[in-house]
């Protein structure tokens, strides 16, 4: 699947400011309410845009220790991994879980108030995690960058459909098309 340019402005303004009202958007990417919201939904549709959430500040809610834990498997079997995801799934703390190639079998980013928070977890959950060879954890000192957005610009537009989806939005607004 492919977007255009507006659509391009329409998912950056979103994945930085996701309660900007349909008015606020359309003036923004310069499309009317009605156009502007049918391609939001299409985005929605398409997959485009997953969920709308509310950032919340870690240090306010004294969530501000990360640690990032590099897990290796005893086993690489289809049922050991699959196993290991269902459970790291129902730990609250682990906020992020990739499975990653190199050395180590899965990357962990772990949220807690305190070190003992985090060797309480330790102890209690994250050893006894199904085929869990060995775990090393790494403390994050200091946050240097931190977003959600993802890199639009790098993504390739559609560009053949821009013409003709400007027409669409004029049209489904009433408006006629000249010479675009």
């Amino acid at each position: 699947m492919k977007f255009d340019a507006i659509d391009g402005k329409i998912l950056n303004i979103l994945q930085t400011k996701a309660d900007v009202s349909m008015h606020e958007l359309g003036e923004a990417v310069e499309l009317s309410h009605t156009p502007c919201w049918r391609r939001v939904k299409k985005l929605e549709e398409q997959g485009f845009i997953k969920q709308r959430v509310t950032l919340l500040d870690p240090v306010t809610l004294d969530l501000s220790v990360n640690v990032i834990v590099n897990v290796t498997l005893r086993h690489h079997q289809e049922k050991a991994l699959e196993r290991f995801e269902r459970e790291v799934m129902k730990i609250e703390e682990v906020v992020e879980c990739y499975s990653v190639s190199g050395e180590t079998d899965f990357l962990l980013r772990v949220v807690v108030r305190n070190v003992q928070e985090y060797e309480k977890l330790l102890r209690e959950k994250l050893i006894h995690l199904p085929e869990v060879g060995n775990l090393s954890s790494t403390f994050a000192l200091r946050q240097v960058k931190y977003t959600t957005a993802l890199p639009i610009s790098s993504v390739e537009l559609n560009s053949d459909s821009v013409r003709s989806q400007k027409n669409e939005d004029l049209e489904h607004a009433g408006m006629v098309a000249d010479n675009m």
